[in-house]
C-alpha cells in the first residue's frame, strides 16, 4: 500500500513541532524514508509541502533543513492570529450549522466545569478543540487551513502557559458562542479579538539551543517511526 504524502507530511510536521528535529538540522530523504517506513517519493512531496508552510527551507549544499524562524517572524504570526481568529468567528456567526453550535456549547460546558473544579490539565486541549471548531464553523476552507497551519507554527515557536483565570477565559468562550448563535457577526468578532489579545500574554518564545544544530535525522532516533495508516484502511 502506498502511503499518501499528506500522512508523511503530518508525521514530519508533528515531529518538528515536538522538537524531535532541531531548528536548522538537515532532513535527508533517505533517512526520513527509513525513519517513517516509507519510500522516498512521499517524503520528497512532504518536504515540498512543509517548505511551502514555512517549516522547512532548502539550502545550497545542504538540501532540506528545518527552518529557523526569527523572533520577529514569531511575533508576526502571533499578531496574525489576532486577525484571523476574529474573522473566523464573524463568519461562523453567518455560516454556522446547528451541529457546530452543539459541539461548541458542549466544549464550553466541559471547559467551565473543569475550570471550576481546578482540573487544568485538559483545558488546553479543550481550548484547542474550541477554536478549531469555531474555525470549521466559518465555512471557509482556506481560513480553516490557514488557522490550522498557524496553530502548528505557534506550538512550535512558543511555550504557552495556562490562563491566569481559567473560569474567566471559558466565560469568554461562552459569550463568543452566544454571539455566533444569534448571528451577531460584529460582536463575535469583537469578543474573539479581545480574547485572542489576552491569550497572547501567556505565550513565551522558545529559545533555540546555543551553538546551532549539528545532528541529522539519523542521530535523533534510531528506531523506525512508521506512519500511522489506521485511518487509511477505514
Amino acid at each position: 500500500m502506498r502511503i499518501p504524502a499528506h500522512s508523511v507530511c503530518t508525521a514530519i510536521r508533528d515531529d518538528i513541532v515536538a522538537g524531535v528535529y532541531e531548528r536548522g538540522g538537515r532532513l535527508t530523504e533517505e533517512l526520513l524514508a527509513r525513519r517513517y517506513g516509507v519510500s522516498r517519493v512521499p517524503v520528497r512531496e512532504a518536504l515540498r509541502t512543509l517548505e511551502a508552510e514555512g517549516f522547512v527551507v532548502t539550502r545550497r549544499h545542504a538540501g532540506a533543513c528545518v527552518a529557523e524562524p526569527t523572533e520577529q517572524e514569531a511575533a508576526d504570526l502571533l499578531e496574525l492570529r489576532t486577525v484571523l481568529e476574529p474573522l473566523a468567528a464573524a463568519r461562523a456567526a453567518q455560516r454556522r450549522t446547528d451541529a457546530h453550535l452543539k459541539v461548541l456549547r458542549g466544549l464550553v460546558r466541559l471547559g467551565q466545569e473543569r475550570a471550576r473544579k481546578g482540573q487544568g490539565e485538559d483545558l488546553r486541549s479543550l481550548g484547542g478543540w474550541f477554536h478549531e471548531t469555531l474555525a470549521q464553523a466559518s465555512g471557509s476552507p482556506g481560513l480553516v487551513t490557514l488557522l490550522g497551519q498557524l496553530r502548528h507554527k505557534l506550538a512550535w515557536m512558543y511555550v504557552v502557559g495556562p490562563p491566569a483565570a481559567p473560569a474567566a477565559s471559558w466565560s469568554e468562550h461562552a459569550a463568543i458562542v452566544d454571539a455566533v448563535a444569534r448571528g451577531d457577526a460584529e460582536r463575535a468578532r469583537a469578543l474573539t479579538a479581545g480574547h485572542a489579545e489576552r491569550a497572547t500574554a501567556a505565550h513565551r518564545l522558545r529559545r533555540a539551543p546555543r551553538g546551532g544544530p549539528t545532528r541529522e535525522v539519523s542521530e535523533v532516533r534510531e528506531v523506525q517511526h512508521p506512519v500511522n495508516t489506521v485511518s487509511l484502511r477505514n
